[in-house]
């Protein structure tokens, strides 16, 4: 008997063994309950069965509205629950990426420039605020919007470039590779909570998409060139977005902005209580921003002090 015909005599029952061995069900990550753990077809990567002729996969996945989506290379969908035993609703992030963050941290830090550098970074920054304070004023929401399409710039640029750096030195990063993108995607969630309350009108997109991409290329330029100048200037924005969100908060104090149910995205992302408001999804995300301010001061203080980053521990999960 050939090879191939053995293959393809042995192949329906290889691929059905290997797709339902399974993991079962069991305990998850951190108190969370995965029911479903995706498993690996090794030998086919066909969906449905040659022996019966089913075209259709026995469990497709489906989108929100119904729609079967087409489960070809065989990865089927985590079924994850939360403690209470509701189905997990979010795909951008799981339940082991949720935390509780730590709202103790000093708000009125402030770097002092005490050098060159330090004063190009802060009158830089200084200069880049003033158009957007005449144009925003006091529209909260409009402004967070617009900081937060900012903010997540600095930690991916700065993720990306060090992971090209580890690759063409052939060395670690010492965990600041995932420190740095830690802090973007925490950027981008800010993001998706806020448009859970408001939608951009079209000239607020056009603003997002020509800033985006001037301040990419421009970030970008920065820390090729001096990467410590480059998180100097980041401190400094997270310093100006600490106090964005403490004028915020004094309105919403005030009454000069309602104070809304929170989106249960940000329930579920920062854990808090089911009857949270706007206020405390605005006092949460200061404290993150407090945290991005701590990371990227640190980080240029270290090369300042002429080391690389991958010789210090990167605060990995710093929240």
């Amino acid at each position: 008997m050939s090879s191939k015909l053995v293959y393809r005599t042995l192949r329906p029952v290889l691929s059905s063994s290997v797709q339902f061995s399974g993991l079962g069900t069991g305990p998850g990550i951190r108190g969370h309950i995965i029911s479903h753990l995706p498993t690996v077809r090794f030998f086919s990567s066909d969906t449905s069965s040659p022996a019966s002729g089913n075209n259709q996969p026995e469990n497709p996945i489906r989108t929100v509205d119904g729609k079967v989506i087409s489960t070809y290379w065989g990865i089927p969908p985590a079924k994850i629950t939360k403690p209470d035993g509701s189905a997990w609703k979010w795909n951008c992030f799981q339940p082991w990426d949720s935390y509780k963050p730590d709202v103790s941290i000093d708000v009125t830090k402030h770097h002092k420039p005490s050098n060159f550098t330090d004063k190009f970074a802060y009158w830089t920054v200084q200069t880049l605020k003033i158009p957007v304070h005449l144009f925003f004023q006091r529209k909260h929401m409009c402004h967070a919007m617009l900081l937060e399409t900012v903010a997540a710039v600095p930690g991916m640029v700065g993720g990306m470039l060090l992971h090209l750096k580890s690759l063409r030195r052939f060395e670690h990063s010492g965990g600041w590779i995932k420190a740095l993108l830690e802090e973007a995607e925490n950027e981008r969630m800010h993001l998706m909570t806020f448009i859970e309350l408001s939608q951009p009108k079209w000239y607020e997109r056009a603003i997002v998409f020509t800033v985006q991409g001037v301040f990419f290329n421009a970030y970008f330029l920065a820390y090729v060139i001096s990467p410590k100048l480059a998180h100097r200037i980041t401190g400094y924005l997270e310093e100006e977005a600490v106090n964005s969100y403490t004028e915020f908060l004094e309105d919403i104090d005030a009454g000069k902005f309602e104070n809304l149910p929170a989106p249960a995205i940000a329930i579920d992302y920062w854990r808090l209580p089911k009857d949270a408001t706007l206020r405390d999804v605005v006092y949460v995300i200061r404290a993150d921003e407090a945290h991005h301010r701590d990371i990227n001061h640190y980080a240029s203080d270290i090369q300042f002090k002429g080391h690389e980053l991958k010789e210090a521990p990167a605060p990995i999960g710093y929240h």
